[in-house]
């Protein structure tokens, strides 16, 4: 028997009175956090929230994130995270798929209002019965959207002990939307063992101090952030100063003032470190404290490597892995020597290899594409069994990732196999965008891409072919697209063409495009 919430049960028995959380003036203890983890299982079984019932939450990095998503967890439940950048219709399509039966959703801001569109998206979705809005403010004490119940009102009068449910390491923990590649986003069932196992093996790679402190700025609606910051964290007691947005100034502050020690970031943010303009009074500070940097998400630049190493005197090991793989499958270890542009070995209990596409392993340097097999591998995608049987076989996942592997292991990506585009550390799939741009009445034929670019890694791009006599603007097309879609999706660049490049059975030629 395994349930993933052991990870706050065990951190609040032995260090109670440890700061769990920190957010602003804000400090919550581990006792604390464990306790309203405790009241919101007891929210949901008084709900009629059953063992296996998926419980979705849209919450950027606040105190609700942690102890909703270990009150989930207590009460046998299923973990939906979603992506605080969502439109109504795609919240509408999460909570359906992944049959939901309540969704969590943070207030927002007038800029980014996600408890109303959380609530449009609740409104469309059959099957969801419960809604609870996560007050922007404590001092709220009434609904700022009707029709929707305060969280912490929903929780007066529960109690603050609960036990958890037994489940067992097989089943799932979380479901996190990914599409892959093709078609609409679709679920991967990590179970309770897969993200155990991986939150324990990726502590092992991070060197530990006395008492270590987290500066959590990668989204925890993200694999990423969830297992190799919020869950290593709390697996070994640390302290979680979260960021719900980064930018370099604030980040640089909040680890002079908490003296970070423990940093994972996309390369954009390291690329933001790099790049601002920070006292040298802070650069000492940091210098003294910081002990591990860590990347992933996206290929990290030579140049940024090194410029980090030479401004913060910390070397920044980089990792690799999906959302399927929970995620961490390979890592450059503190143990062996770090190689630049490496995604390094693969981890304890994993096993990496390179395939061609009949699933022939692919023997010496490669290239190939990576298939990976071990404790970390995902049980499916929830409800797609034929999308299942095309990912793993025999226990291997392939990835889509082409990469080649040197005489000492080390694994090094050349390129991806799939069309998936990676934005700023999140995933981009075009043809979500190409179907949805197609519903405008100017496009007839849209193809999407990935582009270079300096900060983000790559930008979203359309080539368009317009309908007969529109006379639509570029300017208007990504417009249109800023309301459809989630900020970090939507096509900045359209390029408005006669033809597309096609081979002789009417496939879109992607690689002449990019």
């Amino acid at each position: 028997m395994l349930n993933l919430s052991v990870l706050i049960e065990d951190a609040a028995r032995e260090t109670p009175d440890r700061d769990a959380l920190v957010f602003g003036d804000m400090r919550l203890s581990y006792s604390f956090v464990n306790t309203v983890a405790n009241q919101v299982a007891n929210l949901l079984v008084s709900r009629g929230i059953q063992p296996g019932d998926k419980v979705a939450i849209s919450c950027p990095n606040l105190p609700y994130f942690p102890m909703i998503y270990f009150g989930i967890l207590k009460a046998g439940a299923v973990v939906v995270p979603l992506n605080v950048l969502l439109k109504p219709r795609e919240v509408a399509y999460h909570l359906g798929d992944s049959d939901a039966k309540a969704l969590f959703c943070f207030e927002g801001t007038p800029e980014l209002p996600i408890g109303e569109v959380g609530h449009a998206g609740y409104q469309q979705a059959d099957g969801c019965e419960h809604f609870f809005l996560l007050p922007a403010s404590l001092a709220t004490t009434e609904s700022p959207i009707e029709g929707a119940e305060l969280f912490w009102a929903a929780l007066g009068g529960q109690p603050g002990t609960f036990e958890p449910v037994l489940t067992e390491a097989t089943d799932t923990a979380v479901v996190l939307y990914t599409s892959g590649t093709t078609g609409q986003p679709k679920g991967a069932e990590l179970s309770h063992g897969n993200l155990l196992s991986n939150a324990m093996v990726s502590d092992t790679l991070f060197q530990r101090t006395l008492h270590d402190t987290f500066l959590v700025t990668l989204p925890l609606f993200h694999i990423f952030g969830q297992t190799c910051v919020m869950n290593v964290g709390i697996y070994r007691r640390a302290t979680l100063v979260l960021v719900p947005r980064f930018e370099p100034k604030a980040a640089v502050e909040l680890m002079v003032k908490e003296k970070v020690n423990q940093f994972a970031g996309v390369p954009t943010m390291y690329w933001a470190l790099l790049t601002d303009d920070t006292a040298e009074s802070d650069i000492a500070a940091i210098r003294d404290n910081l002990r591990v940097a860590v990347s992933g998400g996206a290929a990290l630049p030579l140049e940024v490597l090194k410029g980090i190493k030479a401004k913060f005197d910390v070397d920044i090991l980089e990792g690799y892995g999906l959302s399927e793989t929970s995620p961490v499958a390979a890592f450059n270890r503190p143990d062996r020597d770090t190689k630049a542009g490496s995604v390094g070995l693969p981890v304890w209990g994993v096993e990496l290899k390179l395939i061609d596409d009949e699933w022939k392993t692919v023997e010496g340097e490669g290239p190939g594409e990576i298939a990976i097999r071990g404790h970390n591998v995902m049980k499916g995608y929830y409800k797609r069994p034929e999308a299942t049987a095309e990912a793993i076989k025999d226990g291997w996942f392939r990835t889509g990732d082409l990469a080649t592997r040197d005489s000492e292991g080390y694994y090094f990506i050349v390129d991806r196999s799939k069309d998936m585009i990676i934005r700023g550390g999140f995933n981009v799939y075009p043809r979500e965008i190409e179907e949805v741009l197609m519903t405008h009445p100017a496009v007839s034929l849209a193809a999407v891409v990935g582009v270079p670019h300096d900060t983000h890694g790559e930008e979203v791009k359309a080539y368009v072919i317009r309908t007969p006599g529109d006379t639509t603007t570029e300017e208007e097309l990504v417009a249109w697209g800023k309301e459809q879609f989630a900020s970090y999706k939507y096509p900045r660049l359209v390029e408005f063409r006669e033809a597309l490049p096609m081979t002789a059975t009417g496939k879109i030629l992607k690689r002449e495009l990019r």
